[in-house]
């Protein structure tokens, strides 16, 4: 292999899975406080899409720069190759696991190698492959920092307030819409550790996959309307979030809350009637974070569910995958 350049999907226009080209690009060269890690598995998620089609429906306030050509992704598990300045905690060698510089531009995950932040990583937990690594980052950071801790004092774009997780304890109920997706399925295994009754909302066909992760309840909501079966719930986490999420509402007792995980409005009036606070955030890179979030997995606590894995090549085909929808768990590019 060449020792200056490296295979990468990259983006020379915004459009469908088909924009997606697999180019031999200049290999990143680290800069202080970053290593270079020689990738083995590359996860997807919804903003690796988004940005594929140029993000037509973010608001421009929230947009990252996006310079075309532009290579894709942001979690990634690895070998450290390298290590530059500044850097004390890592070594040539080290496999490490993580979210690149997220929110931001510049990850560059879908490629052999990539230059990344030392404290965006986490040592990959040794009792999971890396593709299984890879398919943790943003899935479980996202569930972590809307149910355990945020880890940050940075503005919240999404709301004039920042996000205050409330404290999960036993004998608490929590409901998990979109239950079967990547971060779903962490926030089912997260508040379940935590010692949460959990009612799992998915389609009939996940109904196994998540009681064997620790769901209590399921509902299949091509059936059964779940606000319509739910009560006294007293968190909600709505991973597809949107204009039906306050439906979710009425599900809560009085001092509930609810969380989605994409831009959803309520009304103030409604909500200070039921008692009830609504709160939204953005995941941010944070290697210490998935450290923690690491133990669980290295323990078996929590798991890591993959729906399907491509090669590095086939980028676009995992992207079509992922617009067929009724994911279970990540799907994860393999690299090498």
């Amino acid at each position: 292999m060449s020792t200056t350049t490296m295979k990468a999907i990259r983006l020379h226009e915004f459009g469908g899975p088909e924009v997606l080209s697999y180019d031999e690009v200049p290999l990143p060269k680290p800069k202080p406080g970053e290593v270079l890690v020689r990738v083995h598995a590359a996860g997807l998620n919804p903003p690796d899409w988004y940005v594929r089609e140029g993000m037509p429906d973010v608001p421009e306030e929230l947009r990252p720069p996006m310079n075309l050509p532009l290579i894709p992704g942001t979690d990634v598990s690895g070998v450290v190759a390298a290590v530059a300045a500044g850097v004390g905690d890592l070594s040539v060698g080290d496999e490490v696991f993580g979210m690149l510089r997220f929110p931001g531009s510049g990850a560059a995950a879908y490629a052999e190698y990539v230059a990344a932040p030392a404290s965006d990583l986490a040592r990959k937990p040794a009792g999971i492959d890396h593709v299984h690594a890879a398919g943790a980052p943003m899935a479980g950071l996202t569930a972590w920092q809307f149910l355990i801790e945020l880890g940050h004092d940075q503005p919240n774009p999404l709301q004039s307030g920042p996000h205050h997780p409330i404290a999960i304890s036993p004998g608490m109920t929590v409901l998990v819409n979109g239950a079967a997706g990547g971060v779903g399925h962490f926030g089912v295994q997260l508040a379940k550790e935590r010692g949460a009754r959990v009612i799992a909302v998915a389609s009939g066909a996940h109904e196994a996959f998540l009681r064997d992760l620790g769901s209590d309840e399921f509902v299949d909501y091509t059936k059964t309307p779940p606000e319509d079966v739910a009560h006294d719930v007293d968190l909600v986490l709505d991973t597809l979030g949107g204009p039906t999420s306050s439906r979710f509402l009425r599900t809560l007792k009085r001092g509930g809350a609810l969380y989605p995980v994409y831009l959803a409005e309520f009304d103030a009036e409604e909500t200070a009637k039921l008692g009830v606070t609504t709160s939204l955030t953005q995941v941010r890179a944070n290697g210490a974070q998935l450290a923690e979030l690491g133990r669980l997995l290295d323990k078996g606590t929590v798991r890591v569910a993959v729906d399907s894995t491509f090669p590095l090549a086939e980028a676009a085909k995992a992207h079509e995958r992922a617009a067929r929808g009724h994911l279970r768990g990540k799907i994860v590019l393999t690299v090498g």
